[in-house]
């Protein structure tokens, strides 16, 4: 049945019709939210909130850990897309992982340019963990370019001294926005959603002029010492497969623990495909799991740690 799905689900994406002009930035996001955007699943009960100044949804699954706390930052080229459109992927992974989450909207460009969305998500993650969160009980992730924003946050929160979360999982991570993976060209025509220069006229709104190479731009770039375990998971027929490969090799180069998934003949973010794709289901189920065996081990790890300081007179 899965080949059937994978097939349905192509055609699906390749029917979706281009414009022979580009269209506006506005045009772009109704029409992205129009394709993509669907409710969080029964079960899960949502509200409004704010976290680190911006606006964010909260997503609680009926019984939610108590401590567990997932924090997500959407895709979409840094351009497009919000909370609401990820609602029902970040609510199907949030209600698998059986964690409260908080899904941050922020700034987009080209109104709010690099670095505007990397602060944001270093003061989402700032306030969770300054508000007494403790960071054995958080967990971040993103799709696209949220999941290069989930890495620069990691990177951001290192640099600035703040303790690390207990794991990291992000879904066909935009992680070289100078384009120089070879998938970029060899995925070129069996990507049925992107061309290069899609990604080209994302980056040149949320970078423009500014140096590619950046780390906090292209986690590809970075030093990724000290970052918790990281979960990659990627469709093998899209234009970011590169992306995803490179960073799993960065990440293995530095010491950080890292499991990467590449599904066969999948599309970009194919998790949002959940309910009619068998490998969106079962991917999520992994990446639920993952979470979830991460934030143990943590706060396993911890309270081993704060026995072993323990004086005799303590004990």
């Amino acid at each position: 049945m899965s080949r059937q799905q994978r097939a349905a689900i192509d055609a699906l994406l390749r029917s979706a019709p281009r414009s022979e002009t580009p269209p506006t930035v506005e045009e772009q996001r109704g029409g992205f939210a129009a394709a993509v955007g669907a409710p969080a699943p029964e079960g899960v009960a949502t509200r409004q909130t704010v976290l680190g100044g911006r606006p964010a949804l909260e997503l609680t699954p009926d019984g939610a850990s108590e401590r567990g706390h997932l924090l997500y930052l959407h895709g979409g080229g840094y351009v497009i897309g919000s909370p609401d459109t990820h609602a029902g992927l970040v609510g199907e992974l949030a209600r698998r992982a059986g964690l409260r989450t908080t899904s941050v909207d922020y700034r987009l460009a080209p109104e709010h340019p690099f670095p505007a969305a990397v602060e944001d998500g270093l003061a989402a993650y700032r306030e969770l963990v300054e508000a007494g969160t403790d960071p054995q009980d958080i967990v971040i992730g993103g799709d696209s370019a949220g999941g290069g924003l989930t890495l620069a946050t990691l990177l951001a929160a290192r640099d600035a001294g703040l303790p690390q979360p207990a794991a990291a999982v992000v879904f066909s991570p935009w992680t070289d926005l100078t384009l120089g993976g070879a998938s970029i060209r060899t995925k070129h025509g069996i990507d049925p959603i992107f061309i290069e220069d899609d990604l080209r006229a994302y980056a040149d709104l949320y970078i423009g002029a500014g140096d590619r190479t950046q780390p906090l731009v292209s986690p590809l770039f970075a030093d990724l010492t000290g970052l918790p375990p990281l979960l990659i998971q990627v469709g093998a027929n899209e234009l970011l497969l590169d992306d995803a490969v490179g960073l799993a090799g960065r990440a293995g180069a530095d010491d950080v623990e890292v499991t990467l998934e590449i599904g066969r003949e999948l599309p970009h973010v194919f998790q949002h495909h959940f309910g009619r794709l068998d490998e969106a289901d079962e991917a999520l189920e992994r990446a639920a799991r993952f979470l979830n065996a991460q934030i143990q081990a943590a706060q396993f790890q911890a309270a081993h740690a704060e026995a072993e300081h323990l004086t005799p007179a303590a004990v």
